[in-house]
């Protein structure tokens, strides 16, 4: 597993727990430690993930604009946790993160999705990131090509 892809794991796994506990951003830190201490010990690249997660989090509103408008038939809500916050993320590194190449951003999201989803998780993510992509395209938004 890369550290990159490790990262985004804790990221999501972050946003989980502060999604479910209500959004309450103030302890942000000690969970990122704590899911590092318990999943990952060794690794040593906390930054990703603790900027990854604040990013998010200081972009939540337009990031749901997008899951809204891309994932019509399901009301924001009603989407699983898990798959609420691996989209998140997916689109942060899609429409904002200007460095992350937009199918690494997809790749990731989805690969997220089938380990900590359900059994339709990562299509779910990916018809909705695909949708995105698409439309980014056609309006001629691009993205880097550097991996990531």
């Amino acid at each position: 597993m890369s550290n990159r892809h490790l990262a985004r794991t804790i990221a999501m796994q972050t946003l989980f727990l502060w999604d479910f506990n209500g959004k309450e951003a103030t302890d942000l830190d000690q969970m990122i430690e704590k899911i590092f201490l318990h999943f990952a010990p060794n690794f040593n690249d906390h930054g990703f993930s603790r900027d990854l997660v604040r990013s998010v989090i200081d972009k939540l509103a337009d990031i749901d604009k997008y899951i809204i408008r891309y994932a019509t038939e399901w009301p924001l809500e009603q989407i699983t946790t898990v798959d609420r916050n691996v989209l998140r993320i997916g689109v942060y590194e899609l429409v904002f993160d200007k460095d992350i190449p937009a199918k690494v951003a997809i790749n990731e999201a989805i690969e997220i999705a089938k380990a900590f989803g359900g059994e339709s998780s990562g299509k779910f993510v990916n018809g909705v990131l695909g949708a995105i992509y698409k439309d980014m395209e056609r309006e001629g938004v691009k993205k880097t090509d550097k991996n990531s």
